[in-house]
């Protein structure tokens, strides 16, 4: 059949978290309450890096405050219009819209992922070689490390979002999520998706796999060594670690569990993108602080200087 018979799709409908009314209206509230608290936590901690001088100059905070930053956006690309699609009886989206949110869901989301392996690389050097961190961990090397996380999560995006908006899509246009993902987008194009599938997994699939297999590989290398170093070393180390360990689990079960296996659909797939696009963020910001001395003191002085200056 030709491109030209296809009556092309211009907008698409969600189907949203629920239909129930009430619930939608407690998940409007419920929700607008989360994305505050996930902006404002994150706003913070970038603030405070940027403020305090040592924290700035400290690799380990440079990044946090960078995953901060992608934080905000990843909660940003999808949850404003969920919040604002509680209110509405359609919940429609343009064609253009929701490849906006394919694009920046892995654009952020693949960044993401090669930052949180930056930080165990970071954690790594401070554990295992900390006569070297400042050397191996300089201002040059932290912003290069920041720098391949942008580049690969826009490779990565441009290299899914090209073939999606090249397909043919003439309907049906329902998806069955709150935002356009990208699993359940192409399955709507009116041609045999089973090839670009297979890419789709072999990149997203590929890109958190290996991924989460690095960050898996750096922390075992750290318990290890400093285990062979010092005896109750390895508590110490799990102490040091575990708040990143905590987030990398957070971020990747969801993400491997929906892009590794796209097309064996279950309901519980719409909780986990709820998970890793709304919680993950606002968690991120509350793991790294309440379990962070330097933090909390660097935002207390920040406060104290804004109370005390007006």
């Amino acid at each position: 059949m030709e491109l030209q018979n296809y009556s092309f799709v211009s907008e698409f409908v969600l189907y949203g978290l629920c239909t129930s009314q009430h619930l939608q209206h407690f998940f409007f509230i419920f929700f607008s309450g989360i994305y505050v608290a996930t902006v404002l936590g994150n706003l913070i901690i970038v603030v405070t890096v940027i403020s305090d001088s040592h924290l700035h100059s400290s690799p380990m905070y440079f990044l946090l405050g960078n995953l901060s930053f992608l934080d905000i956006w990843l909660a940003s690309f999808a949850t404003p219009k969920m919040i604002r699609d509680f209110l509405s009886d359609r919940k429609l989206i343009s064609f253009g819209g929701c490849m906006a949110q394919i694009f920046f869901l892995h654009f952020i989301g693949g960044a993401e992922m090669v930052l949180l392996v930056s930080m165990a690389y970071d954690r790594y050097v401070a554990i295992c070689k900390p006569l070297h961190y400042m050397t191996m961990m300089s201002r040059q090397t932290c912003m290069g490390l920041v720098l391949v996380s942008w580049v690969i999560g826009f490779v990565h995006s441009i290299s899914q979002v090209a073939f999606t908006v090249n397909l043919p899509y003439c309907g049906p246009n329902e998806v069955d999520s709150f935002f356009c993902d990208l699993p359940l987008v192409i399955k709507l194009a009116c041609t045999d998706t089973y090839v670009l599938g297979i890419l789709m997994i072999s990149d997203s699939g590929l890109l958190s796999m290996s991924c989460f297999l690095l960050l898996l590989v750096s922390y075992t290398v750290i318990l290890i060594t400093v285990r062979q170093r010092a005896a109750g070393g390895v508590s110490k180390a799990l102490s040091t670690c575990s708040a990143h360990i905590m987030v990398v689990t957070l971020f990747f079960g969801p993400c491997i569990f929906i892009y590794v296996w796209p097309f064996n659909r279950f309901s519980v797939d719409k909780l986990l993108s709820v998970f890793y696009t709304i919680f993950t963020p606002l968690l991120n910001p509350l793991i790294y602080t309440l379990r962070n001395t330097e933090m909390k003191t660097a935002m207390r002085k920040l406060y104290n200087q804004r109370v005390t200056s007006h």
